[in-house]
């Protein structure tokens, strides 16, 4: 989804528009699951890296910019935990227990006309 909304900076608002967000990439170089007995699954994602490609747009009581923008997010980490019970029929479902993830490096490239 689109994102949008003002931010408070120095003299006034920024109001912001991120639109078309699209994941051009994204690399899973070592990932691995495993049964954790009577909890259920865990995944470890390791060293993962992103390449996102967005629009974007600014308007200030001053200026007014926009553009395409990339982000490329690497050194992610994730680690999440999934429960693995059965319902009331005996099908097993899953729900996420815990997730934490951390990312190393955000390089973002804006491109504008200003």
């Amino acid at each position: 989804p689109d994102l949008s909304g003002y931010e408070k900076f120095g003299l006034g608002n920024v109001k912001y528009n991120i639109s078309r967000i699209h994941v051009t990439s994204a690399e899973f170089p070592s990932a691995s699951i495993s049964l954790i007995p009577g909890t259920g699954i865990k995944l470890v994602i390791g060293n993962a890296s992103l390449t996102i490609d967005m629009n974007w747009n600014i308007k200030t009581w001053m200026f007014k910019d926009s553009g395409r923008s990339t982000v490329y997010i690497s050194k992610v980490f994730v680690t999440a935990i999934f429960s693995t019970p059965l319902d009331n029929t005996g099908h097993t479902s899953i729900s996420l227990t815990s997730c934490r993830t951390t990312s190393g490096d955000i390089d973002i490239k804006l491109n504008g006309k200003s």
